[in-house]
């Protein structure tokens, strides 16, 4: 009996699991990474002030072409997280920019996070890398738009 329970309950989270088990990681983050790319979008470009703590090869661009990636990239990789839309190909980008974010702006100043300033970019890179490597989930444009189209 528990055996039977147990299966049947495990069949049924399976199932809800492949159609929006990474749906809240999408949105959660489609919503992190829309408001911090609207905020630069309406902000004043910081960017130089660190531009000498940016990675190779992000330290040899001009602040306001980084800006012009970073902001561009949070908010359309926010709306193609939002639909499941090239889920993977905006994961990437996004861990490049939660990489560079992390050892230029978040490293040891404490911004906007805690004292060490590793937690908030750590939890991003944590819920982006499961949508780099298992993708969007079904209850997405990517299923619905790809996965159909390369069955047939």
């Amino acid at each position: 009996m528990i055996k039977a329970v147990y299966q049947i309950t495990d069949r049924s989270l399976s199932f809800l699991g492949v159609w929006i088990g990474l749906l809240f990681a999408r949105l959660l983050l489609a919503w992190e990474f829309g408001e911090a790319g609207l905020e630069k979008f309406n902000g004043v470009n910081w960017f130089a002030d660190i531009a000498d703590r940016f990675p190779y090869p992000f330290n040899t661009m001009p602040p306001e072409f980084s800006w012009f990636l970073a902001t561009w990239t949070e908010i359309v990789g926010a709306v193609g997280l939002a639909l499941g839309l090239f889920t993977r190909f905006w994961a990437t980008g996004l861990i490049i920019l939660d990489l560079v974010a992390w050892f230029s702006v978040h490293s040891g100043n404490g911004y906007n996070v805690c004292s060490n300033g590793y937690k908030l970019p750590l939890i991003y890179l944590a819920l982006l890398t499961p949508l780099l490597l298992a993708g969007p989930g079904k209850l997405s444009c990517d299923h619905l738009f790809f996965d159909r189209f390369a069955k047939k």
